[in-house]
């Protein structure tokens, strides 16, 4: 691998790990006993607010077979972040909801990443930030054009 993409990928692998650990930290800190996965979830179940999603719907949006997102949002449901419910209309449909509880730690999860940016930009000037989010912003579109090459 030339210098170049060893450092990018050094980086790119550090950069997460490091924003996942840092979530880890600040989960645990404001007092809730979910991985961070689980939080990802809970984001996921929160759009639209209110509406509900099924778990074909989470799958779909977090790439992870609706298996999985049953297993997971099973955890949830024990824990008090999320509750099930069958369509009135539809008995074979089940729509997710945040509670209170999964609210509350949604609301944590979206102030960490608003902290988190603006930590971040607040040491950069106007050029750096512009150029950073057009880096950020064209790395961003690669990965959505190849996941969705990866989508069955």
């Amino acid at each position: 691998m030339p210098t170049f993409n060893r450092r990018l990928n050094d980086l790119l692998v550090d950069t997460f790990n490091s924003i996942t650990k840092i979530e880890e930290v600040s989960i645990k800190r404001a007092g809730h006993d979910l991985t961070v996965s689980e939080v990802h979830i809970l984001e996921a179940v929160a759009e639209p607010e209110g509406a509900g999603r099924t778990i074909g719907d989470l799958a779909e949006d977090l790439f992870i077979t609706p298996p999985s997102v049953t297993v997971a949002i099973n955890k949830l449901v024990k824990k008090g972040y999320v509750t099930k419910e069958r369509d009135e209309l539809d008995g074979r449909k089940v729509y997710v909801r945040l509670t209170d509880k999964g609210r509350q730690m949604n609301r944590v999860h979206r102030y960490f990443h608003k902290k988190l940016v603006s930590n971040i930009a607040s040491g950069l000037s106007g050029e750096e930030k512009d150029a950073l989010y057009e880096a950020m912003r064209k790395m961003n579109q690669f990965f959505e054009e190849r996941l969705l090459k990866e989508k069955p």
